[in-house]
């Protein structure tokens, strides 16, 4: 029985585009109690099955506006449900209000300050890699998580840091992966999920969400990432702006690619295609999040000679990545490495080894001062690529003065 409720009320929660921190507000409401003894924890718990909601079923009931009867009724679902991001949400609640709040009041000024060193921490990671940005991130997280949990703020003013925290998750979520440290990026990414769904705002929660995909299909943990990428799409494309519509099956073509196989490749190429399409809606009156501003065709391009060379189909790859060079701003490192060492794969699928060897001398001396965890993979990814011609001179130098 309580299993049937907690689908029933994930159903019908889902059916209006409520978050878990709606409902309980909802449901409080319903019940005209004082404060808030139902909160997103509790809702998730009756979701799940650990607690069944006895007493506030009623409540739930008109808060949805259904009968009792409709929250106890088991549902046959038509076809299997699709993926959800409340299934990767944090156990715990690590943004929950202290019950005594002893910090300073908040207002919006405040809310303004700290999103302006989001943006600055955004850009930055433009131009220096992870090991150089992890500390300050941290830092400006840790800070924003306090002011929101012990300062004393308005509704409004509270929703606000919310989606700051939102925001700076993923971009030190980011930048913790880049430097190598998955399993803090992971929590701090689960962390912007929460917070951006507890703002209501599933666009970043979506973006956020698709960061985390990304990283688990890059480490092993493709399913998942695939799973996580469709899910963020799903969740979040009713109400998404096209620049986010794209940049979620940018992440689903990404996961398909790494799963592998026929039928994902097939996926791949369907995701890109929607992906440009979704793209190819934008128009100068659209409004899309200042977090978007780099999602643009050339970024796309690069996506796609990407999964092109994971295919193993050079001949797409290698013109599409040339193109993409050749518009790239330099004092992009990081980016710089990681796309040429694309087209080091790209040129050895080719049977292009001599060229391929010329590339990736460049990959490793653009890398060598890059602190990014991501590079220096890249340069692992294309060393034993290149062992299959080791017998070629160019090669062999190469492999000479960059042996293990």
């Amino acid at each position: 029985m309580s299993s049937a409720i907690g689908a029933n009320i994930r159903r019908l929660r889902e059916e209006r585009g409520w978050s878990q921190a709606r409902l309980a507000r909802e449901v409080c409401g319903a019940a005209r109690v004082q404060g808030e003894p139902v909160g997103r924890q509790e809702v998730s718990r009756w979701e799940t099955g650990k607690r069944t909601p006895r007493e506030w079923l009623p409540f739930i009931a008109a808060a949805f506006g259904v009968p009792v009867d409709a929250l106890k009724t088991p549902q046959k679902p038509a076809e299997p449900p699709l993926p959800t991001l409340g299934d990767f949400l944090p156990d715990d609640d690590p943004l929950a209000p202290l019950s005594a709040r002893t910090g300073r009041r908040i207002g919006i000024g405040q809310v303004g300050d700290l999103r302006q060193r989001v943006h600055g921490l955004r850009l930055a990671d433009d131009v220096l890699a992870g090991g150089d940005l992890i500390r300050p991130a941290l830092r400006e997280l840790r800070s924003a998580v306090k002011l929101y949990r012990e300062g004393v703020h308005t509704a409004d003013v509270g929703r606000q840091l919310l989606l700051q925290i939102g925001e700076l998750a993923q971009i030190a979520g980011w930048i913790a992966s880049d430097a190598g440290q998955h399993d803090e990026a992971e929590r701090i990414y689960r962390l912007g999920i929460s917070a951006a769904r507890q703002a209501e705002d599933h666009t970043l929660a979506g973006n956020i969400a698709g960061s985390l995909a990304y990283q688990f299909s890059n480490t092993g943990r493709e399913a998942e990432g695939l799973t996580l990428a469709q899910a963020a799409f799903n969740d979040a494309r009713a109400e998404a702006p096209p620049k986010a519509r794209a940049l979620y099956l940018d992440r689903v073509a990404w996961a398909h690619t790494k799963a592998g196989g026929v039928e994902h490749g097939q996926g791949a190429m369907r995701a890109l295609g929607e992906a440009g399409q979704a793209l190819s809606e934008d128009s100068e009156g659209t409004e899309s999040p200042d977090y978007l501003y780099w999602v643009d065709a050339g970024e796309l391009r690069v996506m796609e000679s990407r999964v092109y060379t994971e295919l193993h189909r050079p001949l797409r790859a290698v013109p599409l990545l040339r193109e993409v060079l050749s518009e790239y701003d330099a004092t992009h490192t990081r980016e710089m490495a990681l796309y040429l060492s694309w087209l080091a794969v790209a040129l050895a699928d080719a049977n292009e080894p001599e060229e391929a060897a010329a590339v990736a001398e460049r990959v490793i001396s653009i890398s060598a001062d890059v602190a990014s965890e991501r590079t220096a993979e890249r340069v692992r990814v294309v060393l034993a690529r290149l062992k299959d011609f080791a017998d070629v001179p160019e090669v062999a130098s190469l492999l000479a003065d960059h042996a293990a």
